[in-house]
């Protein structure tokens, strides 16, 4: 029996889940899992189902006879074969706790993708990459060059049929022609305080501002930096007891887990960008650990 994942999203109107329910039944599909939502400020409709086809009927089978449907309803439709694992592509400038961390979850299998490369502007976690047997790719980035490293990170993303790209504290800013090329493809992570702290040591600045709750942010890549649809995000408390340090320490912490829980969202098929914002769909009880083996 083959696994599979259906994501629909349209204007929303009656009909619609008993259209596609009706359909993956009439093709001897069991629906395992279901989730949608209804945006009434936009007027549109979300749903992703996890089936299994118990007539080994292929993806492409499924996805042609589905057209009538989706043509009916206008919908943007797409099947993902749900042990498939996505290409994802890794960058990193200086800081190595998000590149660390994905990469343990990812040995352990808690983090199931296909790690196509790392690509940094620094050598730092060269050694750590690779071995991991992870290839590792050195793009230098300077004011004068970043048309042409651009451009080579373009090719290598091709090469490898990179289908994700994580900033894992990748400290360059992305052109807007890069964020067009690869939207709702790109995921970045960045610290988030109230109020926020820009520039450089936020995490100081929070401290001598006394800040009480330090956290994080995972979101999609838009030209506005630092503006994309936010998919995951956390906050931890803090005490006058802890110190500047402790502040960075708890910080990373915070950081490596929204991120790899926005990567998990999206490898899963269980974000959707809405506008300015997300759908972001959990996961179904008790699916954790059988999205977690792919």
């Amino acid at each position: 029996m083959k696994n599979y994942v259906l994501t629909v999203s349209c204007d929303t109107t009656r009909g619609i889940v008993a259209a596609l329910s009706g359909y993956l039944a009439e093709k001897g599909c069991n629906i395992v899992d279901s989730s949608q939502f209804d945006d009434f400020d936009t007027g549109r409709f979300f749903m992703r189902i996890s089936f299994i086809s118990e007539e080994d009927v292929s993806r492409e089978a499924l996805l042609e006879g589905l057209q009538p449907v989706a043509e009916r309803f206008s919908m943007q439709a797409e099947m993902h074969d749900a042990k498939k694992r996505m290409k994802v592509l890794l960058m990193v400038s200086r800081f190595g706790h998000c590149l660390n961390d994905l990469l343990y979850r990812w040995k352990i299998g808690a983090l199931p993708i296909d790690i196509v490369g790392v690509v940094s502007n620094h050598f730092d976690y060269q050694k750590v990459v690779v071995n991991h047997d992870i290839p590792f790719h050195h793009i230098k980035v300077t004011k004068e060059n970043k048309p042409q490293a651009e451009a080579q990170l373009l090719d290598l993303v091709d090469q490898t049929g990179t289908e994700l790209i994580v900033l894992a504290r990748y400290m360059q800013v992305l052109s807007d022609s890069m964020c067009r090329k690869m939207s709702g493809k790109i995921i970045n992570i960045h610290h988030s305080f109230l109020p926020s702290f820009k520039g450089a040591n936020p995490y100081k600045q929070a401290y001598e501002r006394g800040v009480k709750l330090i956290g994080a942010t995972a979101h999609y890549v838009t030209a506005d930096l630092d503006e994309g649809p936010i998919i995951e995000q956390d906050t931890a408390r803090i005490t006058h007891a802890q110190s500047a340090d402790d502040y960075v320490s708890i910080g990373r912490d915070v950081e490596s887990q929204v991120l790899a829980r926005a990567i998990h969202a999206h490898i899963h098929h269980r974000t959707f960008i809405n506008g300015n914002r997300t759908v972001v769909f959990p996961p179904s009880p008790g699916s954790y650990a059988s999205e977690r083996m792919g």
